[in-house]
């Protein structure tokens, strides 16, 4: 306990090292409490008393250009999120089925899909429309790219996407054994670099538990977006979905494993923004997972269970909500524009 003490009093004064929550990350659940009312005190100072809940429905579809296609079969996703997406896969189509959005109160889309054998999500030929339907209408357009080269880059910069929704991964045994590429570190921090050199604004996306369901390189995930100066207004906290097919391999994360990364994210980055988002495991865990990474600091949450958010106004009856239609990566420039309608919220009523 006098370590936990220690550890406090340096996260206070932010005097503490990285090896400082290396260690954190070892506390017993038992040690947490006044780190988590550490974690809600800074989240409170920038961001005011306001739990922002994205509804990404109808008005912000997620988009496959390669409809069911990757040639990677990582063992903790195997395509099985690309079931879930609108299959697009040539730009007259996606020409037509965006300005569609657009005129029928759209706000915008997740432009995504498989990855090739490099890693990279097959972008380059559909920018052009994407720079099309960005100047003609107010379309908020979020990508994946995966790793990515400098002339993919360079035409995203161009078509003048809001969001590059970037997977920050900094565990070799990951890259190799789970995401099964031929690539090593180099490969990731080269494609932030190309982001930056671009002035793209990068949203990191950080998955907790991605080595088999247990914490492993996700502090130096955290370590290269404090060191490389993305400088990011928001960083998404996502969560390993255990893959039904390999049960005996993968476990699932701790929902105190998943507050720890959290509050480490709120200490380290107290202005920025943090997100719960989509991808984190549903059933009898998620309420926890909620509750446990609303207590940790976040301030972005998509998809909630009502009850979690009951459960939140119990803890904070001052809370405030506010209700967007998007998914939770969007820049806060964009919140007014995405309200909620009153139909997009019905499940969320009887707060």
């Amino acid at each position: 306990m006098d370590d936990a003490k220690k550890l406090l009093e340096k996260f206070k004064s932010r005097n503490a090292y990285w090896s400082d929550y290396s260690r954190f990350l070892e506390l017993e659940e038992s040690e947490l409490e006044p780190f988590l009312e550490l974690a809600q005190e800074i989240s409170h100072q920038n961001f005011e008393n306001t739990l922002k809940i994205y509804i990404p429905n109808k008005r912000f579809p997620a988009i496959s250009v390669t409809g069911n296609y990757c040639a990677l079969e990582c063992e903790h996703c195997n395509k099985k999120y690309l079931n879930g997406m609108k299959h697009i896969l040539n730009n007259a189509d996606l020409e037509e089925y965006l300005f569609n959005l657009a005129e029928n109160g759209g706000v915008g889309v997740l432009l995504s899909g498989g990855c090739d054998s490099n890693g990279s999500v097959p972008l380059l030929n559909f920018l052009d429309t994407i720079k099309k339907v960005k100047n003609q209408t107010k379309l908020i357009i979020n990508t994946h790219t995966g790793l990515l080269n400098k002339r993919t880059a360079k035409k995203l910069a161009e078509a003048k996407v809001d969001i590059v929704s970037f997977d920050i991964n900094m565990d070799e045994d990951v890259i190799k054994n789970i995401y099964h590429l031929d690539k090593d570190l180099s490969d990731y921090k080269n494609a932030v670099n190309l982001l930056k050199s671009y002035d793209l604004n990068i949203v990191p996306h950080l998955c907790v538990g991605l080595y088999y369901g247990k914490l492993h390189k996700e502090l130096e995930s955290i370590k290269f977006i404090k060191e490389s100066d993305i400088n990011p207004s928001l960083i998404i906290i996502i969560v390993l979905i255990p893959p039904k097919n390999a049960e005996k391999k993968f476990q699932s994360p701790k929902p105190v494993d998943i507050a720890k990364v959290i509050m480490l994210i709120r200490y380290i980055f107290p202005n920025t923004e943090i997100s719960l988002g989509c991808m984190r495991p549903r059933g009898k865990m998620k309420i926890e997972i909620e509750i446990n990474a609303f207590k940790a600091g976040i301030n972005r949450i998509e998809l909630p269970s009502p009850t979690s958010l009951k459960l939140i106004k119990d803890i904070n009856p001052e809370i405030k909500f506010k209700f967007i239609s998007a998914c939770c990566a969007i820049p806060e420039k964009f919140e007014n524009f995405a309200e909620s309608k009153e139909s997009d919220i019905k499940r969320y009523q009887t707060i």
